[in-house]
């Protein structure tokens, strides 16, 4: 059951369906994920794999939540493939909400902004308020408010009991300009009476076979898939260039410790600066 994500057309509406479990699996275990964590960090994860299909292979796209709700900033990026992502505080736990785990209260209330990073190019930055935490309706609400698209984000993460991801997934509709009335009424109809993502993920769907139940009754054209991971390009290189971000106080402060530690936020990689290097990028600025 690998990690795929495919792209499809249906009488003027584009529409992306995912599987993610393994990578959500993956990126839960990296940060040490409590139940809450994964399911919010997966969902992230995957709506941006899902919003980021929408450009073009070198181009790249980040989605930040800043909530006021224990789980604290949660980030994800993705560059065609490949997806990277944290959750600021991976071990909240919080009381189930009907059964469920209660995403939207760990994130809590605040902000979500888009970053898309153009090939070459200048970066846009679109910002709105959350509309519940839920981080896939907020994905729908920040597409109509921020970037006038009216659109349709489902995603979902299923955890075990014993803090296995059990199932993960979406899909992310989006009318284009000239998409008749009629073709809108069936995509609501059948996203209304679609059974959870995660059930159906459960169940054995697919990618393909996601579409199949929300394109029932319109004449759909698949146009790729292709499978996605996780995969941080951090390096050292980045992390002496970060380092030369810091004031020249804060880098001599640094130089009195034989070594540095610095970790990586999205892959929890470490890496290790001797006193001697330190000095070395502080000359350098």
């Amino acid at each position: 059951m690998e990690n795929l994500l495919l792209k499809a057309t249906a009488e003027g509406v584009r529409i992306y369906t995912l599987r993610s479990t393994q990578l959500t699996e993956e990126a839960a275990k990296l940060h040490g994920c409590s139940h809450l964590a994964a399911a919010a960090l997966g969902r992230l994860l995957g709506g941006a794999l899902l919003l980021g299909a929408t450009m073009k292979e070198a181009e790249r796209l980040s989605i930040r939540i800043k909530g006021d709700g224990p789980l604290g900033v949660l980030q994800a990026e993705a560059r065609g493939p490949f997806v990277r992502g944290f959750v600021e505080n991976p071990n909240v736990f919080l009381p189930l909400k009907d059964g469920k785990l209660d995403v939207g209260k760990g994130v809590g209330a605040g902000q979500i902004s888009v970053t898309r990073y153009a090939a070459g190019g200048p970066s846009f930055t679109g910002y709105c308020e959350l509309e519940n935490g839920e981080i896939a309706a907020d994905l729908t609400r920040y597409l109509y408010v921020s970037e006038q698209t009216p659109s349709s984000v489902a995603l979902g993460v299923l955890v075990s009991k014993e803090g296995e991801v059990r199932a993960a997934g979406g899909f992310f509709v989006q009318a284009l300009p000239d998409c008749d009335e009629e073709v809108l009424k069936k995509l609501e109809h059948n996203v209304t009476y679609l059974p959870y993502v995660t059930q159906l993920l459960e169940l054995g769907y697919g990618p393909k076979e996601l579409l199949k139940v929300l394109t029932k009754g319109l004449d759909c054209h698949i146009l790729e898939s292709y499978p996605v991971s996780f995969k941080c390009d951090c390096s050292r290189e980045k992390m002496a260039v970060m380092l030369a971000t810091l004031g020249e106080d804060d880098l001599r402060h640094l130089a009195e410790e034989k070594e540095t530690e610095v970790q990586c936020q999205f892959c929890s990689r470490r890496y290790i600066f001797s006193a001697e290097e330190l000095l070395e990028i502080l000359e350098n600025k």
